[in-house]
């Protein structure tokens, strides 16, 4: 028992050892036209020096690929945020999400759903209440304005490392104080769009965690067997 908590707490390290999306999350809005912003915790292994970032809409197990928003050093502890221009959505509902990925490894991450809109007054509600497997985790499909959307790999268990918890309706909060900045802007500070208000905006490590209660531990990618 003894020896199965360990590799349990030493699976736990080397998860979290790789990047961990913390914004967006529920709670977070958008605006077309100005600054999306994105952050994480770096990589300590070293694996991650190209990171894929691309927007995502979609179920958890079928997820739809938007657009990818660009790639940067996942190593590099002082550039873990990026900003672009949030592209021109539909519908504008809280429905869009971030995945991480990079080709030196076969684990991806995922933010939580937020929303991208034209005003923070025109948000709609999920078309979906639950995902596939039956969990009460709202969710709809998007696509860009005038752009071109690919279905991803069907997301299996043994991939997912942190997937949204179902917090409802998010809370609306602009991102309107956000510095536009062009695709290519790397910045150390963590840029605003954080949701406050209802206090809905959770990092992705923690909503891994309301995740692993909800789901089982299973869907961190390890077992604690007592």
């Amino acid at each position: 028992m003894l020896l199965a908590l360990t590799l349990s707490i030493l699976a736990v390290i080397s998860v979290h050892a790789d990047p961990n999306p913390t914004n967006p999350g529920p709670g977070d809005v958008f605006i077309e036209g100005q600054s999306c912003a994105i952050t994480w915790s770096p990589d300590t292994t070293g694996v991650w020096k190209t990171m894929d970032i691309e927007l995502k809409t979609g179920d958890n197990f079928n997820m739809i690929n938007l657009t990818m928003v660009g790639t940067v050093d996942g190593t590099d502890a002082t550039k873990t945020s990026f900003s672009y221009p949030c592209p021109q959505v539909s519908p504008h509902s809280p429905i869009y999400f971030y995945q991480f990925s990079s080709l030196a490894s076969n684990t991806s991450y995922w933010t939580g759903r937020f929303t991208i809109t034209d005003s923070a007054s025109d948000i709609v509600p999920p078309a979906q209440s639950t995902q596939p497997d039956g969990e009460a985790i709202p969710w709809g499909t998007g696509q860009l304005v005038n752009g071109t959307s690919t279905t991803s790999t069907p997301v299996t268990t043994s991939t997912v490392q942190a997937t949204d918890a179902a917090l409802g309706t998010p809370s609306v909060t602009s991102s309107s104080d956000v510095n536009s900045a062009s695709t290519s802007s790397l910045s150390s500070s963590a840029p605003a769009g954080t949701g406050t208000g209802s206090g809905l905006a959770l990092s992705a490590q923690s909503l891994g965690w309301q995740t692993a209660l909800t789901l089982g531990v299973s869907a961190l990618g390890f077992t604690l067997v007592l």
